[in-house]
């Protein structure tokens, strides 16, 4: 949890008394049928293997691993302390045993993105809370209480069964597509569904409005958290959930719902047209999908009116307010590379298409353009002929959204229609 609350003191004794013995019964194991069913342990019950800090490739955070069990030492704050798995998970069955200190206060987090312009894990990744509720030093509002989804949605308390400080609790999150469910000791007490308008409208009116990639992502790592309290975890163990495909189109010919802009050039809606154009400041613009999408087949319409210089971007993030991070499938007048490939950071053009390919493009016309990104492969074609085939493992470790341009220098205005993408 995120709080400017002053971590209370705690004496050295006190927490070795408590949190000296994780023993039960074998521990960090799986039983037969579980390893038939998918189920692994992400803890070995004897090191730190497959965990590491936030950000970085190796660990140095306050953690340790004490009889059995993951301890936070309780050095931690809100801006360090932060460890995370290996691996990423997209949808999942995540299951762990967790006892806190009295007044603890940690947390469990996933689809937690690592670049280096998020400092900590919290602004990219949701959080099932852990916290002594009853014991915290200070008041709590509900959205910060044990078992929410961390300043978005709130259990059934009446279905909650929580043993007390110095006793073991378990959770589990089950993210299947969208669908989100938080239990405690064996209930369900929190069901949701993310990425819905409900969920976008908790995500932009509270502690999340100014983080712009909060809970988008559609896989990533998880979390432990230390907030300066010792906690302790054990029978962390996962099972993946397949990924369902969906046929989605971006835009509805009436409004621009679904989509966020950045910058102040012009986006607006005209005959059923989705048209972008160069405003008074003459500089970048962009309409992003307030979605994630990763894997995917996208095809879109555009005709350029005067100078049609601008782009579809994949994967991207916002950075700041007008600067969108990824890369970008170019659009631009006959003689730029219309469906070459731009990274919009470091290392500049990736590929651009033969020259031969220039007159594909039917300039004040109609044109398709179509892009189809799996892994590190992406693949453009305009107008139903191939333009670049690209592998690249930068690409294929990013993810993001959709988003369009406006170049820079004013005098742009480009139309678009028929915004189809369907996931893979």
């Amino acid at each position: 949890m995120k709080l400017t609350i002053k971590s209370i003191m705690m004496s050295a004794t006190a927490s070795l008394m408590l949190f000296s013995s994780c023993s039960s019964t074998e521990p960090n194991t799986l039983t037969a049928e579980e390893a038939a069913d998918g189920w692994v342990l992400l803890f070995d019950g004897k090191t730190m293997n497959g965990w590491r800090d936030y950000n970085d490739s190796v660990l140095t955070e306050p953690w340790h691993v004490v009889d059995g069990c993951i301890q936070a030492k309780g050095d931690g704050s809100d801006a360090s302390g932060y460890i995370v798995s290996e691996k990423q998970y997209e949808n999942f069955e995540l299951s762990w045993d967790w006892k806190l200190f009295k007044g603890g206060n940690s947390g469990m987090l996933y689809h937690v993105v690592e670049r280096p312009q998020f400092a900590v894990p919290y602004v990219t990744g949701p959080e099932y809370q852990l916290i002594d509720t009853p014991n915290f030093p200070e008041p709590l509002e509900d959205w910060q209480k044990l078992g929410v989804d961390y300043a978005m949605h709130l259990p059934d308390t009446t279905l909650m069964k929580v043993n007390p400080y110095g006793e073991w609790n378990n959770s589990k999150i089950i993210f299947d597509n969208g669908h989100v469910e938080h239990w405690l000791n064996g209930v369900k007490i929190l069901e949701f569904e993310a990425w819905t308008d409900d969920w976008f409208d908790r995500k932009n009116s509270g502690k999340w409005a100014h983080a712009p990639e909060y809970g988008l992502a559609k896989k990533g790592v998880f979390c432990l958290q230390d907030h300066g309290y010792p906690a302790s975890f054990r029978n962390i163990k996962v099972k993946e959930l397949p990924r369902k495909s969906k046929e989605v189109s971006l835009f509805n010919g009436v409004d621009l719902k679904g989509w966020e802009k950045y910058g102040t050039e012009l986006w607006y809606v005209k005959d059923g047209l989705l048209i972008c154009e160069s405003g008074p400041d003459k500089q970048y613009g962009y309409l992003a999908t307030r979605e994630y999408y990763n894997d995917f087949d996208l095809s879109v319409e555009f005709k350029q009116e005067a100078d049609g210089n601008s782009g579809v971007f994949i994967r991207s993030f916002i950075e700041e307010d007008v600067k969108v991070n990824g890369w970008q499938v170019e659009v631009a007048p006959k003689g730029h590379d219309t469906g070459g490939i731009y990274e919009s950071y470091g290392r500049g053009w990736l590929i651009q298409i033969p020259d031969e390919k220039e007159s594909i493009l039917k300039e004040g016309e109609w044109n398709t353009l179509r892009i189809k990104a799996v892994g590190d492969n992406v693949t453009t074609w305009l107008n139903g002929q191939e333009m670049v085939n690209f592998d690249d493992a930068k690409i294929g470790a990013g993810q993001g959204r959709i988003a369009l341009q406006i170049h820079d220098g004013g005098g742009i205005k480009v139309l678009w229609r028929n915004l189809k993408v369907k996931t893979l």
